[in-house]
């Protein structure tokens, strides 16, 4: 199992900041949508850069021009690129074969899927290496999790990695590793606290110990 840190609310020096804070204990960092918006691929490039022994997931939830879009991402050195699981198969299929060719990897994010575990299965046959539950920030403000979608998708995924994200936190997540996910991912529970070093540890020996 491994921790994805992401990072939403930060610009570039916030962003690298943040990271050194917890570097030895995350696996992979995340440069979430609101970051590639408001400051480019350019973020992608210089976190890379900062940290080239950790992977960088870059959060494009690309919906089209998806072999365009991860080829961009490659070349700002993102290991890891995401597309939405409601995109056309044709889109998944192009992100796949480019990241390929890159030798990067595919998360497909489910955020607004319906039927959960039809669609798991057929992005599952097309190659991605991850597929991830998704709870965004305005259903978490109703108090929605992903925790039962997990286990959705657990029971029928063969091929690809499972992800979880979206609301994540030290008391939410013996729920989470109990479901036995590859990859869980993280933002506010680490970057909200006020001793992120120490969140960040916590997490990772709890995921350790699996």
């Amino acid at each position: 199992m491994e921790l994805q840190l992401a990072l939403d609310l930060v610009n570039i020096p916030e962003a690298i900041e943040l990271v050194k804070e917890v570097e030895e204990h995350i696996d992979i960092i995340e440069i979430g949508t609101p970051v590639v918006i408001n400051e480019g691929l350019h973020a992608v490039k210089a976190v890379k850069k900062a940290f080239p022994n950790l992977k960088v997931l870059a959060d494009l939830k690309i919906m089209d021009a998806a072999g365009y879009e991860v080829m961009k991402a490659s070349e700002a050195g993102a290991d890891i690129v995401t597309i939405l699981g409601t995109a056309e198969d044709m889109s998944i299929k192009g992100a796949v074969e480019e990241a390929k060719k890159k030798g990067k990897k595919i998360l497909v994010d489910m955020i607004a899927v319906k039927d959960l575990a039809g669609r798991a299965k057929e992005v599952d046959a097309m190659g991605v290496d991850y597929i991830c539950v998704h709870t965004g920030y305005d259903l978490q403000a109703v108090g929605k999790n992903s925790f039962e979608d997990l286990q959705t998708i657990k029971g029928v995924v063969k091929n690809a990695k499972t992800a979880i994200a979206g609301g994540i936190k030290l008391d939410t997540l013996p729920e989470v590793i109990k479901v036995q996910p590859d990859l869980v991912i993280v933002g506010g529970g680490i970057t909200g606290q006020a001793d992120k070093k120490a969140a960040a540890a916590k997490m990772q020996k709890m995921i350790n110990q699996g």
